[in-house]
């Protein structure tokens, strides 16, 4: 067993470095003016061969500052730098690997913790505009039901834009750790993700909870997301097997584990 989750841990650790190289790479793009606030990107090929990585490793980085507000994809358009100055010097790039060796069920607990509360603060004190906001954040994310991983960009930004509403910058640094990771692990196993509608029905909720100033509802409907989201993001790791040869398909999918 514990070699199993060492094993996990040099993966996403992996993983999390080409992140960074993606990250690391854009940065100097910005910071040299070759690309500035509202330009495109250059083409992902373009990009891949730079940096001597695969265009699926490219894209989960490009994914990542997509989700973290620095980057903005446009369909059918390309991938621009989000206008006013980029957050690269955020506590969600600094320590990006520090939370790979947290189970998830520990991650769980602390953001049921953290979370419930700044969706009971966000629906006490969030403006009009930051209202808005989530709104435009829950339609995109029935708009992405059929693209996973612009779902989860889409997911993430929803829960950053949350903890920004709740007003209190030292919560919110915490949740920029917290969701950094979060998407540094989900992204691997969001393609397996079994129902994506279910999941932006619950966002609505919470938004709906925010929008209508119902501390209490907002705490009550957060709570209830994670913890079917816990449900459903260990499922996602285990994705279903097809039936042995010889059994029918209603047995096994009866005798499934995670039935």
């Amino acid at each position: 067993m514990k070699k199993e989750v060492k094993e996990q841990i040099d993966e996403v650790s992996s993983h999390s470095q080409l992140t960074m190289q993606v990250v690391e790479h854009i940065r100097s793009l910005i910071s040299s003016g070759k690309v500035r606030p509202g330009d495109r990107l250059p083409p992902e090929r373009d990009l891949a061969r730079q940096l001597k990585i695969s265009r699926s490793s490219l894209r989960s980085g490009i994914g990542f500052l997509a989700a973290m507000g620095v980057l903005k994809s446009r369909h059918g358009a390309g991938t621009f730098v989000a206008s006013g100055p980029p957050s690269f010097d955020s506590s969600s790039f600094s320590v990006l690997g520090a939370l790979h060796g947290f189970l998830p069920g520990q991650m769980f607990e602390a953001r049921i913790i953290i979370e419930s509360n700044l969706a009971a603060l966000a629906a006490e004190r969030a403006t009009e505009e930051q209202v808005t906001e989530l709104a435009e954040e829950v339609a995109e994310m029935y708009a992405a039901l059929d693209d996973p991983h612009e779902y989860l960009i889409h997911d993430v930004r929803f829960h950053r834009a949350i903890a920004r509403a709740a007003a209190n910058p030292i919560l919110a640094a915490i949740m920029e750790t917290l969701i950094a990771n979060l998407y540094e692990l989900r992204s691997k196993t969001i393609q397996n993700a079994m129902d994506l509608k279910e999941s932006s029905e619950m966002h609505r909720e919470i938004y709906r909870a925010i929008r209508s100033h119902n501390p209490a509802q907002a705490r009550r409907s957060m709570e209830q997301h994670l913890n079917l989201a816990r449900i459903a993001q260990a499922a996602e790791k285990q994705p279903a097997q097809p039936p042995a040869e010889g059994i029918p398909p209603a047995f096994a999918e009866a005798t499934h584990p995670n039935r």
